[in-house]
């Protein structure tokens, strides 16, 4: 595989025959096109050819994004960037795309795969912050989501609580089922205008992380108790995704997140960022296959465990990491 259409095709099937030949595959186009990746590898005296194993593949540090424009191919072939929300000083990073439309399917696939059809769902968005700034990925997601759902009650809410709040209680008897999908202070916000014993029916509750300096620092256990409580509901799901991925991974609830087939998460040791741990905390590594036209090996900043079944928790930031709009709790 050498472009970008043969990669975009592959993934738009919804699911791959060898996901280790495909990375290789990615690996090699990446290391030849890519300058940044490129000139990692220069750096660290390593020569593609010799790289032979998916675990042997070198993982570009996330903050790359923040300094340089990480793509693989002719800059005229990128037509707009996602930019990541950070907080008030900070240096964004920029993931440049070759496709919107193809971003806003997979995410459609990586979402059916795991909670079936948006045509079962009315959409509600809960995103303030991000909804009042540009080049957020995740907006452009949930006006998918809204859209492929073609429910005449699925929107947005930016403050209006109570227009929400009624919103779910007019839903809770409807045929179909509701996603709350919020970023985590606003539905602790959220949570707060619930006055006594909640129904809202089949609620699923989606936080995407984020507390973006709005609220003191919970643990994902703690968060989800307060929204388990106020909701009434038995689970609260989560979405795990960044900025400079393309892909996302959900837990449908206990903090357990679940990766699509295009997605793999490897565990770093902390002191050693070469080599990998088994059955222990670590810093978390990213194969996004879907970041063909970018870099599909990403060194993220996040802290996590790879579980026995093999599903993933993040258990939150490496110190001196900068805090970003998503995935803040620690546990």
């Amino acid at each position: 595989m050498n472009s970008f259409k043969s990669f975009s095709e592959k993934i738009k099937t919804g699911k791959i025959d060898d996901f280790d030949a495909l990375a290789m595959d990615s690996f090699l186009f990446q290391s030849t096109h890519n300058k940044i990746y490129q000139k990692y590898l220069e750096a660290r005296g390593i020569r593609p050819q010799a790289i032979t194993e998916v675990n042997a593949i070198p993982f570009l540090p996330i903050g790359m994004f923040k300094t340089a424009k990480v793509i693989s191919g002719s800059e005229a072939l990128f037509n707009g960037w996602y930019s990541s929300s950070g907080t008030t000083g900070q240096e964004n990073s920029r993931h440049y795309i070759y496709s919107k439309d193809f971003y806003l399917e997979h995410c459609v696939n990586n979402f059916e795969s795991v909670y079936g059809s948006l045509e079962n769902f009315h959409v509600l968005a809960l995103l303030p912050s991000y909804l009042e700034r540009e080049g957020s990925s995740l907006v452009d997601m949930a006006a998918h989501f809204i859209q492929k759902s073609k429910s005449v009650h699925s929107g947005f809410y930016l403050y209006e609580h109570e227009a929400l709040l009624d919103k779910m209680g007019e839903l809770q008897k409807d045929g179909r089922k509701t996603l709350l999908l919020g970023v985590t202070f606003a539905l602790l916000d959220l949570a707060e205008k619930i006055n006594g014993h909640a129904d809202f029916g089949d609620l699923i509750v989606m936080e995407t992380g984020g507390m973006k300096g709005r609220r003191k620092e919970m643990i994902r256990e703690e968060v989800h108790k307060v929204l388990s409580s106020a909701f009434n509901v038995k689970h609260i799901h989560s979405e795990y995704g960044m900025t400079e991925l393309m892909s996302q991974a959900y837990s449908p609830g206990g903090g357990k997140f679940w990766c699509s087939p295009f997605m793999r998460v490897l565990i770093r040791d902390v002191y050693d960022p070469f080599a990998y741990t088994s059955g222990t905390s670590g810093a978390i590594n990213v194969i996004d296959l879907a970041n063909f036209h970018s870099c599909s090996f990403i060194e993220t900043e996040d802290l996590g465990v790879k579980n026995e079944d093999g599903s993933f928790t993040v258990l939150g930031r490496m110190d001196n990491s900068e805090t970003r709009g998503c995935n803040l709790m620690i546990n």
